[in-house]
């Protein structure tokens, strides 16, 4: 959002949402058995896949170009309470999307839930941490030799 800043509310929900998209499947599951299992809701937009463009900057703050499609599925729910969820991830996983919007939506009305999402956030800094470590055991340094000459 140029220009615009974020409540605290919705930059918590902006980064649930965004634990929730980049979660996998399985745990997602195992959260929604712990907290939301026998919950009703129905499909505002049933989980369905599309293209979304993938945007780019040159040198990372350059112009912006586009780079290329990415596939995504999408999901909208909304529960007998009358929450509204929205879930999006990349890839075909249409169960991924519905459980997505499913915690988001249970997460807006019941935000002690959050604490389910702790254990993936501090395996995907693990993860990260890792891959960090890989890339700068393979990192070269070139040093240019300056001679006496003149």
């Amino acid at each position: 959002m140029s220009g615009t800043s974020l409540t605290i509310e919705q930059s918590r929900r902006k980064s649930r949402m965004e634990t929730l998209a980049r979660s996998r499947c399985s745990e997602l599951e195992s959260i929604w058995a712990e907290t939301g299992e026998g919950t009703t809701y129905s499909f505002l937009r049933e989980p369905e896949i599309g293209l979304v463009m993938v945007r780019g900057r040159a040198g990372g703050t350059g112009q912006q170009f586009n780079l290329g499609e990415m596939t995504v599925a999408r999901c909208s729910v909304q529960l007998n309470t009358g929450v509204i969820g929205h879930g999006y991830v990349k890839g075909r996983d249409r169960r991924h999307a519905e459980l997505a919007a499913l915690l988001d939506a249970l997460l807006q009305s019941d935000p002690t839930i959050d604490r389910h999402l702790d254990p993936i956030n501090a395996a995907r800094e693990n993860e990260k941490q890792i891959h960090s470590a890989k890339v700068a055991a393979t990192k070269v340094n070139f040093y240019t030799m300056v001679r006496g000459e003149d």
